[in-house]
């Protein structure tokens, strides 16, 4: 088994989107540890609603090429375009961040991916949920790497979510499925 992690957007019916998500990752890979919800402004294009992002983990021995066409058909079949353009609106968007330690290209898909160094709603959301983790190639924790970033180069912040009536607070750095009604009991 490997520890899995992936990046989860959208900003086209964000809410709806990412509940469909989380309720198929913990539906197909049972316990899924879940960061905070991130609101952003897009990145690389300026017209645009603002994004949801957030990042999940859990374990799994899939192939990454399994994996990849797990989360693609996710994408499609919440109403991501096959050929819409790279910069554009995205009603679900998921992309395999890491897959255990592994490096490298994997049944098409480059390992650990590279907007975990060059993008604030990648990286602060995986320091979050594994501050102590480190980046298969870099070597730094993901703590420190977020702790090097410039924060100001993309404005995003936690927001509140609720997923199944539980509140994913913007407070807390990450819950796992197995806590989320436990924690929502003390509101």
């Amino acid at each position: 088994m490997a520890l899995v992690t992936l990046s989860l957007g959208s900003n086209i019916e964000r809410d709806r989107h990412i509940r469909a998500c989380l309720d198929a990752l913990s539906a197909t890979f049972g316990e899924v540890a879940i960061s905070r919800v991130f609101e952003s402004e897009p990145v690389g294009f300026e017209d645009g609603r603002n994004f949801y992002n957030l990042v999940v983990a859990f374990a799994s021995d899939w192939p990454v090429e399994e994996l990849q066409a797990w989360c693609k058909r996710l994408e499609f079949a919440n109403g991501r375009r096959k050929h819409s353009p790279k910069f554009s609106p995205r009603t679900l968007d998921v992309d395999i961040l890491t897959v255990g330690a592994a490096t490298g290209v994997h049944g098409g898909v480059a390992l650990p991916r590279d907007e975990i160094l060059h993008h604030a709603f990648v990286l602060w959301p995986l320091a979050d949920i594994l501050p102590d983790a480190r980046h298969p190639v870099d070597g730094r924790r993901y703590t420190e790497l977020w702790q090097a970033f410039d924060a100001d180069a993309q404005a995003l912040w936690p927001v509140d979510f609720d997923w199944h009536g539980l509140r994913l607070p913007h407070t807390a750095p990450c819950v796992h499925t197995t806590e989320l009604a436990r924690l929502n009991s003390r509101d």
